[in-house]
């Protein structure tokens, strides 16, 4: 048998990033910053690099079903370290398998440091990845070891996070900070954020004057 074979005994927690699309929105005035999206996306082939080179790896619809069922313990985090930002077994943080993928909903505190840096991080666009830890329970490779179909994966003490760079580096998260994220802040946030947009957009190119417009409205709003 080829060397290639010892491919299908790696185990423990590994880490993989997909094609994903992640919305951040304002719930309610007052209330938490939700944070939606799909932490894996299925039956999507990439390139994953190991010792012997390059190899295909997809992770196919179904993958989570196990898991999701025994309620597994899972956080949301940075780059899968730090405090978690939401966790499974305190409901703020839901998991769920569709036809797409591990979709992931989760209910973070903005009024942390940790969370304003990542919501921030998110809406300037320097970061635009996400990635998901969990252990591989049941595979099946090519018989020529060149291609793996994860079919089961364990996310119990896992996590999904957003991260700098995620194993995949052709993965996005494209945030979607909605205007109503402007109402939720008090006075002193939201005239921090108001200076902010004017230090940037001003002198402001045609393109963003309505942007702009938008958060001034908002500002006279709060009498700011």
């Amino acid at each position: 048998m080829s060397v290639k074979s010892d491919r299908a005994k790696a185990s423990g927690i590994v880490r993989r990033a997909f094609p994903v699309q992640l919305e951040v929105r304002a719930k309610k005035a007052g209330g938490p910053t939700t944070i939606e999206g799909y932490a894996s996306v299925t039956e999507a082939p990439f390139e994953m690099w190991d010792y012997l080179g390059p190899y295909t790896e997809v992770v196919r619809t179904g993958a989570f079903a196990k898991t999701l069922s025994e309620t597994p313990q899972v956080q949301l985090l940075l780059n899968h370290g730090g405090l978690a930002m939401a966790y499974t077994q305190a409901g703020s943080l839901r998991l769920s398998e569709d036809t797409t993928g591990l979709h992931m909903e989760a209910d973070v505190n903005a009024k942390r440091g940790d969370v304003q840096d990542m919501l921030l991080a998110l809406e300037d666009g320097d970061v635009d990845e996400m990635s998901f830890a969990f252990r591989v329970t049941r595979q099946q490779w090519s018989p020529d070891y060149d291609q793996r179909d994860i079919t089961e994966v364990d996310l119990h003490r896992g996590d999904v996070s957003v991260v700098n760079f995620g194993a995949n580096p052709a993965t996005s998260v494209a945030p979607a900070l909605r205007s109503a994220d402007f109402d939720r802040l008090d006075e002193a946030d939201a005239r921090a954020l108001y200076e902010r947009l004017q230090r940037r957009l001003e002198p402001a190119p045609a393109a963003d004057t309505d942007l702009l417009r938008l958060y001034q409205l908002q500002a006279q709003a709060l009498d700011l």
